[in-house]
């Protein structure tokens, strides 16, 4: 995933209407009306933020008759998780270096078991 896309996927979360949006999605297709329900905005509203999804890559939709049902993208949202994971299992890498350290440096050396 290149960074135009990164950071247009993460400008698209950081607003909780488009994250509520997203996690609704995440249990099924669904039409800008039973999107716009739990929310007190208009349809344009909703709508504008399906737009803002579109455009990063992380929502589609689809025409079935009358319905136009917006679908979320698994695929974009796996390729985000897999950037996050990349960074989070170095920086486990680095608290398990450190934890070693720290359990070498706090075992009390033999000679010092006897002075006491």
């Amino acid at each position: 995933m290149d960074d135009d896309s990164l950071d247009k996927a993460f400008a698209a979360l950081a607003d909780p209407v488009r994250r509520a949006i997203v996690a609704r999605l995440s249990r099924g297709p669904a039409t800008l009306g039973e999107l716009a329900e739990p929310f007190d905005i208009t349809l344009q509203a909703v709508s504008k933020h399906i737009g803002v999804l579109e455009s990063a890559g992380l929502v589609w939709r689809t025409r079935e008759a009358q319905r136009r049902p917006v679908h979320l993208d698994p695929a974009s949202l796996e390729r985000l998780t897999s950037w996050i994971d990349r960074y989070r299992l170095e920086i486990e890498a680095r608290y398990r270096r450190l934890d070693a350290v720290l359990a070498e440096h706090s075992r009390t050396p033999p000679e010092k078991e006897k002075e006491q």
